[in-house]
Formats: structure tokens, sequence, C-alpha cells
């Protein structure tokens, strides 16, 4: 499904077309990869959010938002940097959806395949979107989670409401008014309210546009519209070409680590060659100019510091042999024998690398560390496990058998 193009070169309709895509998508359009994908995200986002919800910072956001779930649900989800990673454009893509979902299934009658469907093309307008405006959108300091998260939460809770096309673009219309987040609070407690507020924001948008509520024309491709303020280097085609042939779902990767998602190959590394590096006299770690511009913090002051925190977390990798929820706490951030190892590690910037790769140089020898492997179903339960506690094996069960159950039910 594609758009036309307006005067000047302007693409056209795009709202419209991506409205009309949302409102017409069946479950059996959907390919069982797509399903199969799909039923991983929500088990992940669920696994946070449960583990989440004990968060110091969450524990705020539910005094002052007690009846706000999908903001807090969301917020939660974020706490630990344990979500997801859309790897083309650095989205985590499923914890507004998530929320937003589960907030309307807690309300209303919602089947399994519902959800699931309602997910799935959530977390791909999250995506596309995030394709259109980036790279440009990020570099501006936009928190690219939370500005194009608000439209995933749109498009999941519009398709669950039932909308249909006139209403779904309005419903767009509202969550474009609202688009916000800022890089800056990234490394502070004030980052979990990005996605928080994502997910809050897009449930309103399809509520107000279910009562009636209309929103303007072109609040994506309008001259003063989404893309054009907010984007960059933007490419619009990337919202509507080959929508439902080409699934963005396909690019969702799951966190191994509670860490910003650079990080990961850099940890996979640190813990492959733990031994040599333990020994080693200088090490230096490469990365990115974008993954040291986020992580370059040699002295981080607690957990939300600590996950952002290269220097920390090759200290932990190679102190523990881990790097779960305990090497990325409070306690571990100001451990002495953490910060001392910390101060034996420098970080530089390497244009040739990858946002998601990494080198490491010890006593003269390089490693080299590729992308982070992608998780398979045997991993990605076992941190459900690990999160979830007592409740796991009951989630777990409910999730695999999704598609068949007439009414959901989930925490």
């Amino acid at each position: 499904m594609g758009a036309g193009r307006e005067a000047g070169g302007r693409e056209a309709g795009l709202t419209s077309a991506l409205a009309q895509f949302l409102a017409q998508s069946r479950w059996q359009d959907v390919p069982a990869a797509i399903r199969h994908e799909g039923k991983r995200g929500i088990l992940n986002a669920l696994g946070c959010i449960l583990a989440g919800r004990d968060d110091p910072a969450i524990a705020i956001v539910r005094k002052v938002f007690p009846l706000e779930d999908a903001l807090i649900d969301a917020a939660a989800a974020t706490a630990h940097d344990y979500d997801d990673t859309h790897l083309p454009t650095v989205i985590h893509a499923t914890p507004p959806v998530a929320a937003a979902v589960l907030s309307i299934a807690r309300k209303q009658k919602v089947s399994g395949a519902e959800l699931l469907h309602a997910f799935v093309l959530g977390v791909e307008t999250s995506c596309r979107m995030g394709n259109a405006v980036m790279p440009g959108h990020y570099e501006r300091g936009w928190h690219i989670t939370s500005t194009c998260g608000v439209f995933g939460a749109t498009a999941a809770a519009a398709k669950l409401l039932r909308l249909d096309e006139r209403r779904t673009a309005s419903a767009l219309g509202i969550a474009a008014t609202q688009a916000s987040g800022l890089v800056e609070v990234l490394g502070s407690m004030a980052r979990v309210l990005n996605a928080g507020f994502a997910a809050r924001n897009g449930l309103a948008a399809a509520r107000l546009a279910a009562g009636g509520f209309e929103g303007p024309r072109a609040p994506i491709e309008g001259l003063r519209g989404f893309v054009n303020v907010f984007g960059g280097n933007a490419d619009l085609s990337q919202l509507t070409q080959r929508l439902g042939e080409h699934w963005e779902m396909k690019q969702v990767a799951y966190k191994p680590y509670p860490s910003g998602v650079v990080l990961h190959a850099l940890i996979d590394a640190c813990l492959e060659h733990r031994e040599k590096l333990r020994l080693a006299q200088s090490i230096q770690v490469h990365l990115s100019p974008l993954a040291v511009e986020r992580t370059d913090r040699p002295e981080p002051r607690n957990a939300i510091e600590a996950r952002l925190s290269a220097q920390h977390a090759v200290a932990v990798a190679l102190l523990h042999g881990e790097a779960g929820l305990a090497q990325f706490s409070d306690a571990a951030a100001v451990d002495g024998e953490v910060q001392a190892m910390r101060r034996r590690i420098g970080v530089a910037a390497d244009p040739s690398l990858d946002k998601m790769a990494a080198r490491i140089r010890a006593d003269g020898a390089a490693i080299e560390a590729p992308a982070s492997q992608p998780m398979d179903d045997a991993r990605l339960e076992a941190k459900f496990a690990r999160l979830a506690g007592a409740q796991a094996a009951r989630i777990l069960e409910t999730v695999r058998s999704l598609e068949t159950l007439d009414r959901v039910s989930l925490p």
C-alpha cells in the first residue's frame, strides 16, 4: 500500500493510508511467524512490567497516577532497561503498546487473538514511524521510544476499540499533538515517564476518537505535522511501503541484559573473554560515537546511571561473570570493588563501528564484539521466569495459548 504525492514533492495521504491499513487489517492476514514474534514481545513486556513495578521510581509513579494503569505499566516495563529494541531505530517499541492493550483488556472482553493482533499492529506502527524520521529525529534530541511510541499505543488501542478508518485517522492525529519525550532525561528517574506518557496518551487518543473527537487531516505528513516538525532526514515512504507484506516486528530484539542496548555486544565479549580481560593491566573500550555519547559514565552513582555506563557494564561482567539485575543495582553502582575496576577502563569513540558493536583492546590485543545475538525462545522464557517469579508458569502458559483464548486475563 502506498501514497501519492502533493505539489512540492510531499507525500500525500499517509495518515489516511495508515489508518486504512489498521482498520482493515485481519488476523488471518498476519503471518504465523509474526504472530509468534508478537507472543514473544508480549511475554517479554509482561516480565519487565512485573519486575519493574517494584522499582523505586515506579512506586512514586503509582502514588501520583494510581488510576493510570497504562502509564504505570509502560513506565514499569522500561524501569530496568530490560525491555526490547527495534534494531534499525533503537525504539523500545513494546512497552507503550503492551501497556495500552493490557489496560483495555482489563476493562472489556478481549480475545487472545484480538489482543495479539492489536499488539503486532501497534509495534509495526511505532517502528515504521521511527524508520520515517531516523536518524535526524534522535539527533535533534527526541526520545524515539516516546515520540513514536504514542502512535503505536494509539494504533493498538484503536484496533481493540474497533475504530473505523476515519476514527483511526483522528486518533493518530490526536496522538501526533501529544508526541513528546527528550533524550536528555535518559540516565535519570524521569526516563520512565517517556514510555508511560506514550501509553497513556495513545490510549486517550483512541478513546477520544471513539467518542467522536476529530483530529487534523494530515497530522503525520502535513507541513506542520509530526514528521516535518520532529523529523530530520525523513523518508516518508517508510511509513506505508509494503504495509502488510513486510513486518518490522522481525527486527525487534529482546534484551539479554538490563542495560542500554548499545552495551550488549560489549557485555557478551567481556563474559566470553572474562579470564583474559580480568588479568589485563589496561582495558580500552571502543564504541560508536552514539554509544559513547550515551554510555561514557565512569562514575555512575546509582542503578539508573549504571545501566547506561560502559565502564560499569565491563566491570561487573569481569568481576561477577554475570550481568543481571543484581549487577545493575544501586548497591553494585557504589560497591568499592566495582568502582576500582571501573577506573581501569577507558572509553573511546570509533566512527567505523556499528552502534550495536564494540571493540576491546587489552594489553595490546584486540577483541572484536559484533552485535549481540538475538534471544531464542528458551532464553527468552528463562528471562521471563526470573522476572515474573511465582507467577511465571501460569502466565507463560497463557501467552503460549493466547490465540485460543476467548478472553484474556493477564496481570
